[in-house]
């Protein structure tokens, strides 16, 4: 352990060091964290549980970054099982080494430590982290992720007074370790959670502070994410409309909204602006598409309050998924704006590119036999090498085979399911599209690591080519979580143009936990650092590539 900690000492020296350098030469400012993950004890939904907290913190602290920060975190794994996290929505340019999936890096052991190292490289926006090992997700160890623009970009709407982040999620009152032998053993679900929490919390009482205090007359910024486990939620807040202006790193034309669908991994940004009388208001998540709703409140108060919050609630929209599609389909790209650069979103035209393959995804459960989830058949068995370590090591031939799952879904009648590790070879800047169709009952949710995507398109029934005509080629909003509602599919598209190892999976944590993912190998035929960054030299080796020597490193 001492040695780990000299060797972790060493890096934070040389990280400094860089970032000196970095600032001499006038390059991008780097911003620096220690985590410390513990196990601890709290009460969200009024039960003991055990809870992972970062830093004492439960949800973890938030990462308030800028477009082209440099962030290093020094994460010390002090749980008694291997540990990682991975950064839901960075793209992490040329660097999936600092992905933090299974498929990506080993995990880090109990009692070590490991720093990421990564650039928020013309991104901005607003995201979160997660862990990814076993099912500490559901107990904890998540905390928002905001990335700003910089001070000469010009953003499409004045500056809030004060820019909150708010994380919501389903939860259960079962430990993480008992979750995770429900689902091993292959005989049962989850199950519904037990409630909703607002930032960790279950709802307002009396003698509980509130979660955020506004002044009058001001406009402020909310970021609203979705790090729950199974279920989509409703966003809204009493007296107040919502005006959307960011989704995932994308600005959006700026419509108001009573409330909002969010659905699994997905992050929205409003703006909410106090003109109402001065008292408590409720924020309140409820979940959307259930038979039996769970609902939560949070209390924000204006700063010269003068009452409490009404105990009426606003209503949560129409049941069914009717509302729900009609919003997602109000939302647009703001083609005027700036994002992380100053050339205006829209002027990325994707709608004029030519689509270069075409990949149909159907996600399913096994209907016989031990409980597993697959993706056309295959359902992903995470090997004791990640993936990307075995290609890049040259032994990828031992532990998997590429394109094992096909572009198209196997015949209706076959149901049969493959385990093994699910790795699709995509081609280095090729324009795909992928269609996921939903023949089931609830609402699935599907994020792709690496890129942002274009989602032209969702509708009732089945995908037919015929159906690109009604594609949305101008200004669908460009992000990295999509929803696909029962017995209906969705259309993206996008640009494999980030070299790497990329995870595209089910947000749901029991399906992507049995299977439900894949990931796209994306190699750039240069092996040039133009195109993709060396392995680090901390990377954490497991597996059968533990004691190899590193292959030589790429050129410019």
């Amino acid at each position: 352990m001492m040695g780990g900690r000299v060797r972790l000492s060493l890096l934070v020296f040389l990280s400094c060091l860089s970032a000196w350098f970095a600032s001499v030469r006038g390059g991008d400012p780097y911003l620096f964290f220690t985590w410390n993950v513990t196990y601890g004890t709290l009460s969200p939904l009024g039960v003991p549980q055990q809870v992972i907290l970062i830093n004492g913190q439960f949800p973890g602290p938030n990462i308030n970054s800028t477009s082209n920060n440099n962030i290093v975190v020094n994460v010390f794994n002090n749980l008694d099982e291997p540990f990682l996290l991975t950064w839901n929505g960075v793209q992490q340019r040329k660097n999936s080494w600092q992905e933090g999936t299974l498929g990506t890096n080993c995990p880090i052991p109990p009692g070590s430590n490991y720093t990421y190292q990564f650039q928020v490289k013309d991104q901005i926006g607003s995201y979160f982290y997660y862990p990814t090992t076993a099912l500490h997700r559901a107990i904890g160890g998540f905390g928002g992720l905001r990335v700003n623009s910089r001070v000469h970009i010009p953003v499409p709407f004045p500056d809030p007074e004060d820019d909150y982040t708010v994380l919501l999620g389903d939860w259960y009152t079962k430990s993480h370790s008992t979750l995770k032998k429900y689902l091993d053993s292959g005989a049962r679900s989850l199950g519904r959670p037990a409630g909703v929490l607002i930032n960790g919390k279950a709802g307002s009482t009396k003698d509980e502070p509130p979660m955020f205090t506004m002044n009058p007359g001001k406009t402020y910024r909310y970021r609203i994410c979705n790090v729950g486990l199974r279920y989509s939620l409703n966003f809204r807040i009493q007296n107040h409309t919502l005006k959307l202006v960011e989704i995932e790193g994308s600005h959006t034309m700026q419509n108001v909204y009573d409330s909002l669908d969010v659905h699994l991994g997905q992050c929205y940004s409003v703006l909410v602006t106090t003109d109402k009388e001065p008292k408590d208001y409720y924020m309140v998540a409820s979940t959307r598409f259930t038979k039996y709703v769970l609902t939560s409140t949070a209390t924000i108060r204006y700063a010269n309050c003068k009452g409490p919050a009404s105990p009426v609630l606003p209503e949560a929209p129409p049941a069914g998924w009717t509302w729900s599609l009609n919003q997602f389909r109000s939302f647009r790209w703001n083609l005027t704006a700036s994002a992380a650069r100053p050339n205006p979103q829209g002027s990325y035209h994707y709608g004029k590119i030519n689509i270069t393959r075409t990949i149909k995804l159907i996600g399913s459960a096994s209907s016989y036999g031990l409980l597993r989830y697959a993706i056309n058949g295959i359902s992903h068995e995470v090997s004791a090498t990640p993936v990307k370590l075995a290609e890049y090591f040259g032994v990828g031939d031992k532990i998997f085979k590429y394109n094992v799952m096909g572009d198209e879904p196997p015949p209706k009648d076959d149901k049969k399911i493959t385990l093994a590790p699910n790795v699709v070879n995509g081609t280095y800047r090729d324009f795909i599209e992928i269609i996921f169709e939903n023949h089931e009952k609830g609402v699935q949710s599907w994020h792709l690591a690496g890129y942002s995507f274009f989602p032209v398109a969702i509708e009732a029934g089945k995908w037919t080519p015929e159906k690109r005509k009604n594609y949305n080629l101008v200004d669908a909003v460009s992000r990295n979580t999509i929803q696909v509602y029962p017995k209906s599919w969705a259309a993206i598209m996008t640009t494999l143009d980030n070299a790497g190892m990329w995870n595209l999976g089910s947000m749901l944590l029991e399906r992507q936990y049995l299977g439900e993912q894949l990931y796209f190998s994306v190699v750039s035929p240069a092996r040039s650092l133009r195109d993709e960054y060396n392995i680090p030299d901390n990377a954490l080796l497991c597996g059968i590539v533990k004691d190899l020597p590193k292959p030589s490193p790429y050129g410019v």
